[in-house]
């Protein structure tokens, strides 16, 4: 009866000290957020100060304000969010395919196309040649030059190739003799069993084409049609640093008004939270296995 007695005590310690663990690694890892997020809302005199936690002493909304005043927000955010969408879809796509052909064993060019992808992973021809080539495409000035090059990455493909080959193979024979072509193998067995691996690659190249903004400094910097949302947040954020603006005389007043330290938290929360929105729907993707009990081999 003691027995029970200490060890019912003991397990208690033991998940008061699991509990006590856990709030305190969702402090650390929350209380970066939450600072930022206090910061983009709180007034940007009282900023300078410094001293803020969680919370702003100051509330305000003048920070987003002056960031949404800017031309070319409105373009740049449609711009980013039909990229993101299209470019994950293509993304996804072309690098199930590609991994789905090398992962086959009756491929027989599968290895050395296997080392000359590895290659270009340790090798590219620098800033310049792809600009160059960019050029020769006719791609410089135009919406596909975020899309045409991203199409296949290496690294994705060999992610979802390894992937692939942990799958039963038997899964694949047995819808051969039922009479199921390679495209349809492809279709309705190897995609819907990979859909932990591609959701999380979908997530990459999401965050991926979210985040670019240096590939429109360099190809697009002269079109405002096919401006991205990064680019012109990178301009607000230089815009306030040196107190100039490339587009409106009008934000003068604006970015005077307010520091660079408060538009850049404020510009680090619009980026993030496309993003958070999207990650809980692909988290379950992350712990979950879906080829338990689908074949014993």
């Amino acid at each position: 009866m003691q027995g029970a007695l200490k060890r019912q005590t003991g397990d208690k310690i033991f998940d008061f000290c699991i509990y006590v663990f856990m709030i305190i690694v969702t402090i650390v890892t929350l209380y970066p957020f939450l600072n930022v997020l206090a910061i983009s809302f709180n007034d940007s005199v009282d900023t300078v100060r410094g001293g803020l936690t969680i919370y702003p002493r100051e509330f305000t909304l003048k920070n987003y304000e002056t960031i949404f005043g800017f031309d070319g927000l409105l373009t740049g955010f449609q711009n980013s969010v039909i990229r993101t969408v299209l470019g994950t879809a293509i993304g996804v796509i072309s690098a199930s395919m590609m991994a789905y052909t090398l992962s086959r064993p009756d491929f027989q060019a599968r290895r050395w196309m296997s080392v000359v992808f590895a290659l270009t992973m340790y090798f590219s021809g620098g800033l310049i040649p792809g600009f160059l080539l960019m050029k020769s495409l006719g791609l410089v000035g135009t919406f596909a030059v975020y899309i045409i090059p991203a199409i296949l990455s290496v690294w994705n493909v060999f992610v979802v190739r390894s992937y692939i080959d942990g799958l039963p193979y038997a899964l694949q024979e047995s819808a051969k003799i039922d009479g199921a072509n390679d495209w349809t193998i492809f279709w309705k067995i190897i995609l819907p069993l990979c859909q932990p691996v591609l959701a999380t690659i979908a997530l990459f190249i999401a965050v991926g084409h979210w985040n670019a903004w240096f590939d429109t400094y360099l190809f697009n910097n002269r079109n405002a049609e096919n401006t991205t949302l990064q680019y012109e947040l990178m301009k607000v954020l230089l815009s306030t640093q040196t107190g100039s603006n490339y587009r409106d005389p009008n934000a003068q007043q604006a970015i005077a008004s307010v520091s660079p330290e408060s538009i850049k938290m404020a510009i680090t929360i619009v980026v993030t939270v496309p993003i958070l929105l999207v990650y809980p729907f692909l988290q379950k993707y992350f712990v979950k296995g879906m080829t338990l009990g689908a074949v014993k081999s």
